[in-house]
Formats: C-alpha cells, structure tokens, sequence
C-alpha cells in the first residue's frame, strides 16, 4: 500500500509486476501471495467499518496488519518464485483501494479536511484516466514510478497511520499531523504534476513518429 514505500521502496501507481520477468508463472492466478493480496483487499471495508464507528485504534491495527501483509506476499512472490499476472494488477489494486477508502473515511467523518481527501483521490483518477485515454488513443502508456510518487504514496501511508494512531490511542499528534498534511499535499500536487509532464511527452512523441 501501500506497504511498498514502507517495506520494499515503494511499489507505485500500476508499477511492474513483482519479481515479473522470466520467472513470472502467468498460469498461477491464485498463488499464496494472491491470497494474501486478496485478504488485504477484504479488509477495505473492515477498516472502513471501523473508522465510521470511531473505533480508530482497530483501524489503525488492521492498517498495519494490510502493510505487514504487502511485505510478506511480496517476498514470498519474490523468494518463492511465485509471482503472476494477476498479482500485477491486484498487489496494487488493493493498495490503492485500502488508502482511497482510509482517505474517503476520515474525510466523510470530518477527522481530516476534504479538500485533502480530492486532491489524493483526484491524483489517482488523473492517472488511471491518462492511462485509459493513451489506451483508446491506440498508443498504451506504460507508468513508471517516479521517485516523487514514492515519496507521496510513503507521506500518505505515514499521514494515514498517525491520524488513526493518534486518535485510537489518545495521543496528542496536533503539530505532527498537520505536517504530515503539508508534505502529503505538496507531493501530491508534484506527483500530478510530474504525470502530467510524463504524458504529454509519451503523447507528442507518438504523435511524432511517421
């Protein structure tokens, strides 16, 4: 989730697939590490569930069950040899999934300020609406992590984690939190701005060619 920026430098925003190369098996869909991605997902709305009911210190648990999860399938994927196609999409599919509903909740609640829950939701719309654009246009563009997108997706993860922490737990976090909330919109806006450079390049360059 998210995760990688926590546990293996950041897997980001539809990045390779894990280990994927030669030793990637495309007929094992549902390999043990799979499982586990697909557990993560089922926590989404456990998570969801908790934040909506106050009960932010399982949230914050099951938050960092879902991190200490991305960390044991990608290694056993790696390890092992087990990765597959479909944990190309899933492992970061249920990242995803787990920060956009963390970030939806607290916001619809009130805990952190809606204008922030947008701008992270909109930046992974942007994204997946540049990818299917570049898609229908005929000329697929394939995202690569950038190192500013790692740091967003790692400020989010941290952000996510001390809000939940500190309010689960009683811990007074003022002046942290709403550092963290400075960094997480700074990225952000750099993150979206830094797509957006990559995929104008990516379209001028194949509008480009003969």
């Amino acid at each position: 989730m998210v995760w990688a920026p926590l546990y293996s430098t950041v897997r980001d925003d539809l990045p390779p697939a894990r280990g994927a190369g030669a030793g990637q098996q495309a007929g094992i869909a549902l390999s043990i590490p799979n499982l586990i991605t697909l557990g993560r997902i089922l926590l989404v709305p456990i998570v969801v569930w908790a934040i909506s009911s106050g009960a932010m210190w399982i949230a914050f648990v099951l938050f960092v069950v879902a991190g200490i999860s991305d960390a044991v399938d990608g290694f056993l994927a790696k390890r092992f040899n087990m990765t597959t196609e479909l944990g190309r999409y899933l492992d970061p599919l249920a990242d995803k999934a787990l920060i956009v509903s963390i970030y939806l909740a607290l916001g619809i609640n009130g805990t952190i300020p809606r204008w922030l829950v947008i701008l992270v939701v909109s930046r992974d719309i942007l994204i997946v609406g540049g990818i299917m654009l570049s898609w229908l246009m005929g000329d697929p563009l394939k995202i690569k992590p950038l190192w500013v997108s790692k740091i967003n997706t790692a400020a989010q993860i941290v952000f996510a984690c001390v809000v939940l922490g500190s309010i689960g737990f009683e811990i007074k976090a003022d002046y942290l939190i709403e550092a963290m909330m400075a960094v997480v919109t700074c990225t952000t806006l750099l993150s979206i701005a830094a797509y957006v450079v990559e995929w104008m390049k990516h379209m001028n360059s194949a509008a480009a060619e003969p």
